[in-house]
């Protein structure tokens, strides 16, 4: 028998492997971190942020292993003959503030506070605003009128104003008898309650787009519920639109808490507050620069590299930017 050439073809799946670059083997998790670990700015920001987190959870065992007091110690001994403070020592690497207190152990310490109001404001804010959000987009006509109309309502209300008026007025005894009390959890409950229409417009929109696709269309025809549509059909596709913004609404959240701070009605001292410390170092910037510099530039770093993140999770978590 003639030998006889054989022609192999390559099968379907080795066709895609070849056009795509390999991604068909790779699971989504895998994609997105090949396309983030190509963002090298996005990266070196989630390491400081990865930093930062670290900071703020150990920040008593950071300051004792640098050796610094307290944040709240006042040491008057730390000032000159006419009480100003001290500037950057080895002893005290950020200086002093006008109280004797070590400006680097505050920083450490505003960590906590700048974290905590930027991602559990932003956490309640995302999970009102979703829920709110795929109400309206989901079931349209009326409910979808009132909730987009009380959407309206807080948006068409001056965030800055809004949060001096109830920091203000929950500032001594606290609001809706002593839930919201004064601090933190005031400032956390103004950010919740201004910032969640933001998410839930965006919300709406796309479950507007994505009720009325195939895959929706054949679970209603298969006989699935609506709650289980919204929760196992469309949540699930909205996960990098909200990954994403939430991650740009963070340091917007960590402004807004050093704004309120800053002009009086947010943290109160002796807890550590990078906004608090900028607004005390107002006065004597001239003559005590450090005391203003330091807290400002971890704020700006901070704010900076959650924005650059946010950047990076939008082309990572991008589908057209599969390669």
């Amino acid at each position: 028998m003639s030998a006889r050439s054989v022609e192999v073809l390559p099968s379907d799946a080795a066709l895609e492997f070849l056009d795509f670059g390999g991604d068909v083997a790779r699971s989504p998790l895998q994609l997105f971190w090949r396309r983030l670990r190509q963002d090298r700015v996005a990266l070196v920001s989630l390491g400081f942020i990865v930093f930062l987190i670290v900071i703020a959870i150990a920040a008593p065992l950071v300051v004792g292993a640098l050796g610094l007091p307290g944040p709240d110690v006042q040491n008057l001994n730390l000032t000159d003959a006419f009480g100003s403070p001290l500037g950057p020592s080895l002893a005290h690497p950020f200086g002093v503030d006008p109280l004797g207190e070590d400006v680097m152990s505050r920083v450490i310490y505003g960590t906590r506070v700048a974290l905590e109001v930027g991602i559990i404001g932003t956490l309640i804010s995302t999970i009102i605003g979703v829920a709110v959000g795929m109400l309206a987009g989901f079931y349209r006509g009326v409910t979808d009128t009132l909730l987009s109309r009380l959407m309206d309502v807080v948006l068409s209300i001056p965030i800055l104003l809004l949060g001096l008026g109830l920091a203000a007025a929950c500032s001594v005894h606290g609001c809706a008898k002593g839930l919201i009390q004064p601090g933190l959890g005031t400032i956390i409950f103004i950010i919740a309650l201004a910032t969640w229409p933001y998410v839930a417009r965006i919300v709406r929109g796309l479950v507007l787009s994505m009720r009325e696709r195939e895959f929706v269309e054949a679970s209603r025809a298969l006989g699935a519920s609506n709650t289980r549509i919204m929760f196992r059909e469309i949540l699930p596709n909205l996960t990098a639109p909200i990954i994403v913004y939430a991650s740009l609404l963070i340091p917007t959240n960590i402004l807004f808490e050093a704004a309120l701070s800053f002009l009086g009605v947010g943290i109160r001292p002796p807890t550590a507050s990078w906004g608090q410390m900028i607004a005390a170092a107002s006065p004597i910037f001239t003559t005590a620069w450090w005391y203003m510099v330091f807290p400002g530039a971890a704020l700006v770093l901070t704010v900076l590299a959650f924005n650059l993140l946010g950047d990076g999770l939008q082309d990572a978590l991008n589908p057209r930017n599969a390669r």
